[in-house]
């Protein structure tokens, strides 16, 4: 009995609990393998909650120098396609890769809906890594960014070159005075505004793209000349050349009085006696010339130049005209064609001339020598580039008369 004993002891000793830990062993198996995909996919979910992290910040990152990129392209007057293109370029770039982008200006929504602001709006989808295993579906990510532009001033005279040097010349014994508005000049030359000789200036602010050259002192409202600076815009960029048409008008050069109606001057305009100038646009194709003695008046006038056409006004002439107060040429006295080539006009009168309106030659420098402004001294001067060798006083605050503001030193921020 008592081999009997030992016997069934060691039968379920080494056999039943062997058997019970062998099933034991297998459940704790089965439940490992079971639990295994939640334990790695919480893990991976760690990981990847991480990684989303990092990458909504980057799309951010990205969405904010886009918004930046645009918003400097919308400075320079761009239009809205090449707005986006410097949008676009920033994002991929920065590594957008296969992600969409939106460019909107100005924004569709927001707070900045109504002013000078690009938006910018990113998409991408992410593939999952260790949570791939509960689903397929991609990570949606969206980021948005605004970039406003503010405008710190308002110019007078803006002279568009990029890169002349001596843009914007103060010279001779000229004496100019504006009143509430700055110089403004987008070269990026070290003496691209520059006052010489005798000259004596007053404005608010001297501001430039490049460097400003003083040799004699001028009088500003702000501490110091403004070097460096963000280039304007060109105001009239979207402003549409008028179209010619027919019959073609002439003067008659034997009059001494004569009575002039819009239309297209098909061999220019040479402008002697007593001239006066109706209402509307003109269109000359050829060389308008004011010459000496002359008395030429007009309101709400716009004269287009077209080609490389030039306007020569004698220094003994007596000009007043002014630019309409409404319509599509509002503000506009004389508008320089932007398809032309490098030429020169030049502004020249007795101390009775007015010269209201703006004095527009994108392509053409601009020679202003006479002692005379406009009404209540409302004249701004526009042009590639700007020599001043009169007396004036101009003023900024002309919305009365139909002329807009021309901004100046303007900045950009990411705002939203």
């Amino acid at each position: 009995m008592a081999i009997s004993g030992r016997f069934f002891k060691h039968l379920f000793s080494q056999g039943v609990t062997g058997r019970f830990r062998e099933g034991v062993c297998g459940n704790v198996a089965t439940i490992f393998a079971l639990t295994l995909p939640v334990v790695v996919g919480g893990a991976g979910l760690g990981v990847e909650t991480s990684y989303w992290y990092y990458s909504s910040l980057k799309l951010q990152s990205t969405a904010d120098a886009a918004a930046y990129a645009g918003a400097l392209e919308k400075v320079q007057g761009s239009d809205t396609a090449a707005i986006t293109a410097a949008a676009t370029s920033s994002a991929a770039s920065n590594g957008l890769g296969a992600g969409a982008i939106v460019v909107n200006t100005p924004p569709t929504s927001g707070p900045n809906t109504a002013k000078k602001a690009v938006e910018v709006i990113l998409n991408q989808s992410l593939d999952r890594m260790f949570t791939s295993i509960f689903t397929q579906t991609k990570v949606p990510e969206q980021a948005r960014a605004v970039a406003l532009i503010t405008d710190a001033s308002k110019a007078c005279d803006l002279a568009l070159n990029p890169s002349a040097s001596q843009a914007m010349l103060f010279s001779g014994s000229t004496s100019v005075k504006l009143n509430g508005c700055v110089v403004m000049a987008n070269s990026i030359a070290n003496d691209a505004l520059k006052v010489q000789g005798s000259a004596g200036l007053q404005a608010d602010c001297l501001i430039s793209a490049g460097g400003v050259v003083l040799n004699n002192p001028v009088t500003t409202v702000c501490k110091s000349p403004i070097t460096q600076a963000l280039p304007a815009a060109d105001p009239f960029a979207s402003l549409p050349p008028p179209a010619a048409g027919n019959p073609c008008k002439s003067v008659n050069g034997n009059k001494t009085s004569q009575t002039l109606q819009p239309g297209t001057y098909c061999s220019g305009m040479s402008l002697n006696g007593n001239v006066t100038l109706q209402p509307g646009v003109y269109v000359v194709q050829g060389g308008m010339k004011v010459n000496a003695n002359a008395v030429v008046s007009g309101s709400g006038v716009t004269i287009f130049m077209a080609g490389s056409n030039t306007v020569s006004m004698n220094g003994n002439a007596t000009v007043t005209l002014s630019a309409p107060t409404s319509g599509t040429y509002s503000g506009v006295l004389f508008y320089g064609d932007r398809t032309g080539t490098a030429a020169q006009s030049t502004f020249n009168g007795t101390a009775d001339s007015l010269l209201t309106g703006a004095i527009y030659f994108p392509r053409q420098q601009v020679n202003y020598l006479g002692n005379f402004s406009g009404v209540n001294g409302c004249t701004q001067v526009v042009a590639d580039t700007i020599q001043w060798s009169g007396n004036s006083t101009i003023n900024q605050d002309c919305s009365s008369l139909g002329m807009k503001d021309i901004p100046a030193a303007q900045s950009v921020a990411v705002v939203e």
